[in-house]
């Protein structure tokens, strides 16, 4: 019984590559996920997502001036946009694809199997 309990796991899981995407931009990220999307289903292969993350807020403090006014500072942000796109059950084309893929620069991807 054991045995046959394993066999229905492995049936159920399902390969995947998961791509996390990063990028200052928002519009940029969108227009890179649809490429992205557009290539994976060209190649015939099945697309969960893109899944919005929450955005990540980096603040920065810096002085005006160098020893006087210290209360005196500008503050700067940076928004990091990320996505999450997860393909299910890739084949060797479409990971080749996605590597030939000519993305703006500032667009982060990161692959890993699941």
């Amino acid at each position: 019984m054991i045995d046959g309990d394993m066999a229905k796991k492995s049936e159920d899981q399902k390969e995947k590559l998961r791509l996390r995407i990063k990028a200052y931009d928002a519009k940029l990220i969108d227009s890179s996920v649809k490429q992205i999307i557009e290539a994976i289903r060209t190649q015939g292969g099945e697309v969960v997502g893109p899944i919005p993350l929450p955005t990540e807020f980096k603040k920065y403090t810096v002085n005006r001036s160098t020893f006087v006014h210290k209360k005196s500072g500008e503050h700067f942000e940076i928004r990091v946009h990320k996505r999450l796109v997860d393909i299910m059950n890739p084949e060797q084309r479409i990971i080749e694809s996605l590597s030939n893929l000519n993305l703006p620069a500032g667009v982060e991807v990161e692959m890993k199997m699941g």
